[in-house]
């Protein structure tokens, strides 16, 4: 008996509550977007530098995973690509000096060679004439003469092979393999890079979801972020109100403890109702049709509004 008093009483009391509300204004809710912030690569938390509440500025240090790893990687990567740009350089530049000075000695030797070589021929040509030798000792001194210019000539050529440095194809190899190794450092500190996490813009901590020395799984959300941005009002008006409204338009907001409206913009209609009537609509039926209107606060005034908290929504450009 006393429930059944007690339960009329609260229905009469929302139906008065109903009935003082102006026919402007419609009742709704605090909505978030929120970032959920994780790493793609898994490790242990080494630090969290946030806790649920706080606010943070976009930059600021989120969380560190164990990288270890990483950062070898990163080490190993620019190892080989020193190794490689020291190779491409040295395919460049030729043969080092010490062994161009090594190449002109054996040139200079070459040389004395076959001026000695020379003068055996020139003098053993008159002894030929004077029949005090034979034919075949000139023909020897010939050939002599002959190998001896023929080295000259080929440790010249070498000399100036030397100068010029690799083959283009050389080059060409040596130049692919820097590039490669770029490739290599560049996705080591990638690697590395997201085990440590920054904030990606302003914004709430909303909720932390491990502590340090946990396992943190690939792709796991550690950190909800909700920027200023992200909040939205939604309230729902009847099937009579939603034709009247635009995107762009502005609303009042109010809520418990706010000392003054709240400014809102209208962003999204929906071009569907929220509950379905039975199949034939009468004038009545459509009466219980609403239409989920969302909007969107100053930055300013976002931070005042929270997820969840009901609100009232007015609507100026409708009559009271």
């Amino acid at each position: 008996m006393v429930q059944t008093i007690l339960l009329t009483l609260g229905l009469a009391m929302i139906l008065a509550a109903c009935s003082e509300n102006p026919a402007n204004r419609f009742q709704g809710y605090v909505e978030g977007e929120f970032v959920n912030i994780a790493s793609p690569l898994g490790g242990t938390l080494d630090a969290l530098s946030v806790v649920r509440g706080q606010q943070v500025r976009q930059g600021d240090p989120l969380f560190v995973l164990e990288h270890e790893y990483e950062q070898a990687s990163v080490d190993d990567a620019r190892h080989g690509l020193q190794r490689a740009q020291d190779s491409l350089a040295d395919q460049e530049t030729g043969q080092r000096p010490s062994e161009i000075a090594a190449i002109k000695a054996r040139l200079r030797q070459a040389r004395a060679a076959a001026t000695l070589a020379r003068i055996e021929y020139d003098r053993r040509v008159k002894l030929i004439r004077e029949q005090t030798i034979s034919q075949e000792e000139l023909d020897q001194a010939k050939n002599d003469f002959d190998q001896t210019t023929h080295r000259v000539r080929e440790i010249n050529a070498e000399l100036e092979t030397a100068r010029l440095g690799a083959r283009s194809g050389q080059v060409l190899v040596a130049e692919a393999e820097v590039r490669q190794a770029q490739a290599a450092l560049d996705q080591a500190l990638w690697n590395l890079g997201q085990k440590t996490r920054v904030a990606p813009a302003d914004g709430l901590i909303f909720d932390t979801f491990f502590r340090v020395g946990e396992w943190v799984a690939t792709g796991q959300p550690l950190v909800s972020l909700l920027p200023p941005e992200n909040i939205e009002i939604r309230f729902f008006v009847p099937e009579a109100v939603v034709g009247s409204l635009a995107p762009a338009q502005e609303v009042q907001v109010t809520f418990d403890g706010a000392p003054q409206p709240v400014a809102a913009t209208i962003t999204f209609i929906s071009p569907s109702a929220e509950y379905t009537p039975p199949v034939i609509y009468s004038s009545q039926s459509r009466a219980k049709l609403v239409f989920m209107i969302r909007a969107r606060p100053a930055l300013a005034d976002a931070p005042s509004l929270h997820p969840g908290q009901p609100v009232d929504v007015t609507i100026p450009a409708l009559p009271r």
